[in-house]
């Protein structure tokens, strides 16, 4: 059974942003949904959350996480589905994580989210370290906002695979990293997708960092998924126009 199957569209008022976009992922399978800005990516990742009401948007169609119908969950019922059975992992850490608080104040406040029962003595250190960050003492009593930009991102992938959710959507999560600590970032989702086996969609305007990590790639295009496919055969034998204008854009190694 697949973790996540959906079929969905998606309006900000009478205007369709996504038009009938539907796909499946499987336990312990990374696809990667790549498009250009204003493609709908955001949009989908946001419907798939139940969240995109908040930004005046409306969804129609079906979204199945393990066999449970989502599209008639109640806010009340979502509440206990995000963070809980599906993580996320937004673009920037700047933005999503309070400069204020202590690294131990939001471990603290994630976990109980959804727990009432005080986490494992050694929970938040061993959480920490599976996504290559100090699980000392001073690490976490550092405020969010001495975080590097690449600390901050682990920080929130950490946070997003605290209570192993069966899904994990991550939005553009290395577009504010330099390249290396992208390469390492990129590294980790694939790290922990094969030791916890999560289902993973990862979105991305960049398909040449995705085909790293993606056993499928999802080509997004004006609100349309037009094609899809293993990431070597979408570099080898592109099919619709927009994927061969894609691949024809990728860097060439001079020679």
């Amino acid at each position: 059974m697949s973790v996540l199957e959906f079929r969905i569209s998606a309006f900000y008022g009478k205007t369709a942003v996504l038009h009938d976009v539907g796909a499946s992922i499987g336990r312990g399978e990374t696809a990667a949904l790549v498009g250009l800005s204003g493609s709908g990516k955001s949009t989908l990742a946001l419907a798939l959350l139940r969240l995109l009401h908040y930004r005046g948007g409306n969804v129609t169609g079906s979204i199945r996480l393990e066999g449970e119908e989502l599209a008639g969950a109640s806010e009340r019922q979502m509440r206990e589905v995000r963070g809980k059975k599906i993580g996320y992992v937004p673009q920037n850490p700047t933005a999503a994580l309070n400069p204020r608080l202590r690294i131990r104040t939001l471990l603290e406040e994630t976990w109980r989210a959804h727990s009432s029962r005080p986490a494992a003595g050694s929970f938040y250190g061993n959480l920490l370290e599976s996504v290559q960050l100090p699980s000392d003492a001073r690490f976490l009593a550092r405020r969010a906002g001495e975080l590097s930009t690449g600390q901050g991102q682990r920080l929130l992938i950490g946070l997003a695979i605290m209570h192993n959710p069966s899904l994990v959507i991550a939005d553009e999560p290395t577009s504010a990293l330099d390249v290396i600590t992208q390469a390492a970032v990129l590294r980790l989702f694939r790290q922990l997708s094969e030791q916890r086996k999560m289902a993973m969609l990862f979105i991305s305007h960049d398909l040449l960092s995705v085909a790293e990590i993606a056993q499928r790639v999802d080509i997004l295009h004006e609100g349309r998924l037009v094609e899809t496919g293993p990431p070597g055969e979408i570099f080898a034998h592109p099919v619709h126009d927009f994927t061969r204008q894609l691949v024809a854009a990728l860097p060439r190694p001079p020679g």
